[in-house]
This record gives C-alpha cells, structure tokens and sequence, in this order.
C-alpha cells in the first residue's frame, strides 16, 4: 500500500495579517516624508520663480535707465505689468525698433490653488511707491510675492519669501 502524505502550501491567515499590519506601517511612516518632499519641490520651484521675475524686473529698471526702454519723467522705470516682460518694447536704440523680451512666459506660483487664472493673476504685485509692510498694486510692478497664506518648511510665510 502505498501513502502520499502532501503538505499544505501557502499562508495561513495569521502569516497574511501580520504582513499587511508591516506593510501598513511602512506606508504611514513614509508618508510624511512623502508630504514634507512634495512640500520642499513646491518650495524650490516657488524660489526659482520668484528668482526669474524679479531678475526680468530688474533687468527692465535697467533698460530704462540706459535709455533703452523710452519713459517719461513721471514713470519710475519699472514695468506696467508683468505681461509687459513677455510681450517686449521697443528698443529705442535700434535703428530697426525691434523689441527687446525679459521672459518668454511668466511662471504659475506653484501654491497657487485656482488653476483656472491666468498666470500673472496668480502673484501679489507690489508698486514702487507702496511700502514694504503693505504692499499695494500701483501703476508699475516693482516686486511680487506668493498669495499663498501658508508657512513655509522654515516657518517662514510664502508672501514674505
């Protein structure tokens, strides 16, 4: 006579809970580091923009202070908008008047929840004559800040970077 003896294969379930518990507690541990690098990505990104727009800005003061860029008395030399960086102006020291361009787009502030808006919409404008504490829109952009009300991961707010 002869006796197969066949073992049981797999898991039982005791084996399955204990290893979905340590595979649950993997994932809600690298979650908040997860959270903390999308955080500090955004962050970077908010730096570098900020970084190219102002840079534009300055450049712009610049033209129009060698009398690159035509300005009356009255203005302070800083552009109207922020389209006005993209959309160029007149070189007025070409003999041709071809435009001079400061960007080629105008980036998105990356905390910005609607994003529905145009680009542009999505900074706080600051105008050369409003004060550092509270800055208002004017007749030209001086600086820009992030609207955003959050604090960053240096517990620094966002508008104030």
């Amino acid at each position: 006579m002869l006796i197969s003896s066949k073992k049981a294969t797999g898991f039982t379930l005791i084996e399955l809970l204990v290893a979905l518990v340590l595979l649950a507690l993997l994932i809600t541990s690298a979650a908040p580091l997860m959270q903390l690098s999308a955080k500090r990505n955004k962050e970077q990104e908010l730096k570098k923009s900020l970084w190219q727009i102002r840079d534009a800005i300055d450049a712009y003061k610049q033209a129009a202070d060698d009398g690159i860029i035509k300005k009356s008395v009255e203005q302070s030399g800083y552009p109207a908008s922020l389209q006005i960086l993209v959309s160029g102006v007149e070189n007025t020291q070409d003999p041709k008047k071809r435009k001079i361009f400061f960007m080629r787009n105008i980036p998105r502030d990356p905390f910005s929840a609607d994003s529905a808006i145009a680009a542009e919409d999505t900074w706080g404008k600051r105008s050369y004559t409003s004060s550092f504490d509270k800055p208002e829109e004017g007749d030209d952009v001086y600086d820009v800040y992030s609207l955003s009300h959050e604090a960053g991961i240096n517990q620094q707010p966002y508008s104030e970077w």
